[in-house]
């Protein structure tokens, strides 16, 4: 069980590792983007990206509790 733990977590440093070159932009934020100019639109991804983790490391969190109480309900 532990096996699985440490792989979920080297697997979640490698994927946030791949976030900072990540291009998260839309159409629009990109245009905007490229009329700033290159570090203010690096700035502007970046933001993006960082904005993007908070939920998903909520619904991450969410999961793996619910994960947890179904393992012990099933011990039981």
């Amino acid at each position: 069980m532990q096996k699985w733990g440490l792989l979920f977590v080297f697997t979640a440093f490698l994927l946030l590792l791949g976030t900072v070159d990540a291009e998260a932009q839309c159409a629009i934020c990109t245009k905007t983007a490229s009329q700033l100019g290159e570090k203010p639109a690096k700035a502007l991804n970046g933001a993006i990206i960082y904005l993007m983790s908070a939920p998903l490391l909520i619904i991450g969190f969410v999961g793996w509790r619910w994960w947890k109480s179904q393992q012990t309900e099933e011990q039981q």
